[in-house]
């Protein structure tokens, strides 16, 4: 396989596209720029003329950083993802080369293939305008109020872009490989399970291929190709890290579009075949007489393989851009690096190191897939076997690799290694390793909590014998129950991911970024092998279409039989899925919640620059607390310097708070160099930091000094907008943000429900409109139900998805940064709950129904399974659209405010001094 991959004319193909991407770069670069030029370790500079002639500061010498480990580290991670998409399609060609069975089989599997084509189609012209109403927005934004980097609304495109492409890439793969996998079942399990497998795995590798094909681009980009075509610019590594982490908004609003309209579709057609089909005219599920069979098919393609495909999308990338966002803040100071290296060095180091082990983990998926193989006798057991086997080999040897690689790029800070035989290990790779347990414990407690091989779904099926009552009650008390242990799992991986990494320095204010940063990176570790475990997730959709492709076909009872272990497998593995992906949004929200601080650091430098250029003075008051200033280095060039005002230093002392509120605002910014003066040294010269920076400022009435901006902690920015929770501000976003969680389900729930009842009334009409339907000498009309669900689902995606993406927007307007902040919180610690227990219900409903389907209880036909359909069609739109959709809604929540945040910092009623 490997000599396959790297066969020299592969290598050609690599170097083509490297050279064509670059080439279609070079325009928007020219295009694209954010004006004044940067230098890496200080402020823009600024083109004004400087009343204070006498503050210079001296020129300081930084050595050069030696490029060649990250044009190295680049290299792996730009190759690993040119080789997922190779691999992708390989296993794609073989798919389409295996037994495509017989003609009837061929003919349903292209009636499903046309309604999931028509369904993404009318998607994506309904998301291509939403796209271009936010690219205006966001240009606007950027070109307009300059509160964000020029490049975000082509970062948003790209985002977007390729996170629905893979969908569609997907999708189509698993509509071509349904009735292949029937054909493959029909010789054995093993083959069945061999095209429904390597079928998702194209879904898995296009994943991670395309988020970190876009990711290593868009680095190219702003570090070496914006230098050579204007020599003059250069962006900071933070500007370059926040810009690129912009994109994840992109891929966000597609992924949440995806995933409820997806949703919708499937839960409506799902619930609409299963009601009147199972329950109102007793027929086996996928029968060809009941009308919605096509669009229930449909569903499975555009809701679990798109959908999530477009989820775990947003979700891969998000960890990656947060985590080096976060690396490059970490190491913005002097404090944390290490004696003898560049700043600027580690930055990068840090910044490389989530895309190594996401390059890395890209290779080891791929091993993982190629051991997955089972038994023709095999149980539901023997098969969640044969995934864990390829699973764990997966995880354990990128286990391996993150120390590896951990030690090679890692700075080793003084007090953040851990010395395993005589050799210093940094603790950031075993902040990886915990993301790497976390998200296997997750996605075992998950396959225990809804596998009809464990005791909660038994238990949960033996509740049917009483009726419908009893098992819905008995789903929702499970799916409650089940939401402890991913919590407590979560809770202990943030702390023990967050003390690896900064060396247990848990009050430590210097090393609290780099702690973050090793939260954000148990993310990327549990994300990094995401290659098969999105597989597993994607497989089994394909396993449930086949089997109704054997079933519409006719095909032999021993097929169906083998084709329901395997979609009985496939809904645990989903569960596991879901499980997994709202366990990796828990830990990249809380990164992305760190990066949105680095965000709002920008925005208040944004904003120092334009202040500038527009106020003659050497200290000037833009807003209550925020002040610039301008100094001249030793060649006369003018730099802009940023600073806070702490609260408690005017709340400290009455006179000065009486007199810094007569220097209002309001009128525009004011200058106040009459009460702030630069910390001098001996000579009476500005005093100057490591980068030739102002070492400092203070109130010269009291001595009080201001946070310098570049160097603020994020306990400098807890303190300046209080991110207490006593904190009327921070609370009420925190009640807004559990409150849009079950509003967000709320709607999700209603439209499905809305979509099911056009649904059933649609398939009851034709079993009364054509009694010939039963009796097979009529034909039922597919496309209706399909077109039922294509345009409930159109309609309904809109208004959920329009909350995910106004209310940090109305929110930081109205509240503030705390605000936010507090909606963030409320968002993840809700919509995390809430998803574990839908998903988890939802899965142990459908898992019960298959157990008594299976054999027990009397089997299909009982009243026992009428009982069970009826919860199953409850835990539906739990499982499937509510449930997984969540962990969109807190990562876009997320991002919209990292997107948003130089607005709020400028334009908000706190501000602006209103509120």
């Amino acid at each position: 396989m490997l000599t396959q991959i790297f066969e020299w004319q592969r290598f050609r193909m690599v170097a083509a596209m490297t050279a064509i991407t670059l080439i279609l770069s070079l325009p928007i670069a020219v295009a694209a720029q954010d004006g004044a030029p940067a230098i890496n370790d200080s402020a823009p500079d600024v083109d004004v003329t400087s009343t204070a002639d006498s503050v210079v500061a001296p020129v300081v010498s930084i050595p050069p950083v030696d490029d060649t480990m990250t044009v190295f580290v680049w290299s792996i991670a730009f190759i690993g993802s040119i080789c997922a998409l190779i691999q992708a399609y390989l296993f794609y060609k073989t798919m389409q080369t295996s037994d495509p069975g017989n003609d009837r089989m061929q003919e349903i599997a292209g009636y499903v293939r046309e309604g999931a084509n028509a369904y993404l189609t009318q998607q994506y012209k309904v998301v291509g305008v939403f796209f271009l109403v936010i690219v205006a927005l966001l240009a606007y934004a950027a070109f307009g109020l300059n509160v964000q980097s020029r490049w975000v609304p082509f970062a948003f495109l790209t985002g977007g872009f390729f996170s629905g492409l893979a969908g569609w890439f997907g999708m189509k793969t698993a509509t071509l490989a349904s009735n292949r996998t029937a054909a493959g079942a029909q010789k054995s399990l093993n083959q069945g399970l061999q095209v429904a497998f390597r079928s998702g795995a194209v879904m898995g590798l296009t994943v991670v291929g395309l988020g970190l094909l876009d990711i290593t681009l868009w680095f190219a980009v702003l570090y070496w190709v914006l230098p050579l075509v204007n020599p003059d610019y250069t962006m900071k590594l933070v500007d370059i890290t926040v810009t690129m982490l912009c994109f994840g908004m992109g891929a966000s609003s597609q992924a949440l579009f995806a995933r409820v309209g997806g949703g919708i579709f499937t839960k409506a057609a799902d619930v609409g075949a299963d009601l009147v089909g199972k329950v109102e005219q007793g027929i086996p599920e996928d029968d060809p007489r009941n009308p919605a069979t096509i669009a229930d098919n449909v569903g499975d393609n555009v809701g679990d393989v798109a959908g999530m495909g477009a989820d775990l999308y947003e979700s891969y990338c998000g960890s990656i851009l947060a985590t080096a966002a976060l690396g490059v803040a970490a190491f913005s100071t002097s404090e944390l690096v290490p004696s003898g290296m560049n700043g600027t060095q580690a930055q990068l180091q840090a910044m490389m190191l989530p895309m190594a082990i996401a390059g890395i983990g890209i290779f080891l998926s791929i091993a993982g897939i190629y051991v997955v193989r089972t038994k023709d006798d095999a149980t539901q057991k023997n098969l969640l076997s044969a995934l864990g086997r390829g699973i764990n080999l997966s995880t354990f040897l990128v286990a391996v690799a993150a120390i590896f690689l951990g030690t090679w790029l890692m700075p080793k800070t003084l007090g953040t290694t851990i010395t395993v035989g005589g050799i210093a290990l940094p603790g950031v790779a075993f902040s990886v390793i915990t993301g790497l347990v976390a998200g296997w414990i997750i996605g075992k407690w998950t396959e225990y909590s809804t596998s009809d091989e464990f005791k909660p779904t038994r238990n949960l099926a033996d509740q049917s014998l009483t009726g419908p009552a009893t098992i819905i009650i008995g789903g929702i008390a499970d799916g409650m129950m089940s939401v402890w242990a991913p919590v407590v799992v979560i809770c202990i991986a943030t702390l023990a991911s967050f003390g690896f990494a900064n060396g247990w320095n848990f009050s430590d204010v210097n090393f609290f970024a780099l702690g973050l940063y090793g939260v954000g990176i148990a993310a990327v570790g549990m994300l990094s092998t995401l290659g098969i475990t999105l597989a597993t997730d994607a497989y089994g959709p394909i396993a449930d279409n086949a089997g109704g492709n054997a079933e519409m076909s006719g095909l032999d009872p021993i097929v169906r039989q083998r084709t329901d272990a395997l979609d009985s497998l496939g809904n645990t593995t989903a569960a596991t899925g879901k499980g997994f992906a709202i366990g990796s949004a828990a830990l990249t929200a809380l990164a992305l919640m760190a990066a949105y601080i680095e965000e709002v650091r920008i925005g208040f430098e944004r904003w120092g620059d334009e202040v500038v250029e527009v106020v003659d003075a050497d200290f000037i008051k833009a807003s209550d607390g925020f002040v610039v200033s301008k100094y001249s280095d030793a060649n006369g060039k003018m730099h802009s310097a940023t600073w806070l005002v702490s609260p408690t230093s005017l709340a400290a002392d009455e006179e000065l708070e009486a007199a810094w509120k007569a220097k209002t605002f309001k009128a525009g910014p004011v200058e106040v160099a009459d009460m702030i003066a630069y910390d001098l040294d001996e000579s009476g010269a500005m005093k100057v930091d490591e980068f030739g920076r102002p070492a400092g400022a203070r109130f010269t009435a009291t001595g009080d000094k201001l946070i310098f901006l570049p160097t603020a902690h994020i306990q400098d920015f807890s303190d300046y907008y209080n991110f207490s929770v006593m904190n009327p501000k921070v609370l009420v976003g925190t009640f807004l943000g559990v409150m849009a969680t079950l509003v967000f389900c709320a709607m999700t729930m209603k439209a499905v429900g809305r979509a099911a009842q056009g649904m059933v009334e649609e398939v009851r009409r034709q079993f009364r409109e054509k009694p010939g339907i039963m009796e097979g000498t009529d034909m039922p009309d597919y496309a209706a139900p399909v077109a039922i669900s294509t345009k409930a689902a159109q309609r309904e995606m809109i208004v959920p998805s329009l909350l995910g993406l106004l209310l940090p927007v109305v929110t930081g307007l109205l509240l503030g940064v705390g605000g936010v902040m507090g909606l963030l919180v409320g968002t993840l610690t809700g919509g995390f709950c809430i998803a574990i227990f839908m998903a988890n219900a939802g899965g142990s409903w459908d898992n019960a129904k298959k157990y008594i389907e299976a054999g027990a209880h009397g089997g299909k036909g009982t009243d026992a399974h009428k009982a069970a359909v009826v919860g199953d069609t409850v835990g539906d739109p739990f499982k499937d659209t509510s449930g997984p959709s969540l962990n969109i809604l807190i990562k876009l929540m997320s991002m919209v405010s990292v997107v948003v945040a130089g607005l709020i910092v400028r334009y908000s009623l706190v501000a602006l001094g209103i509120f």
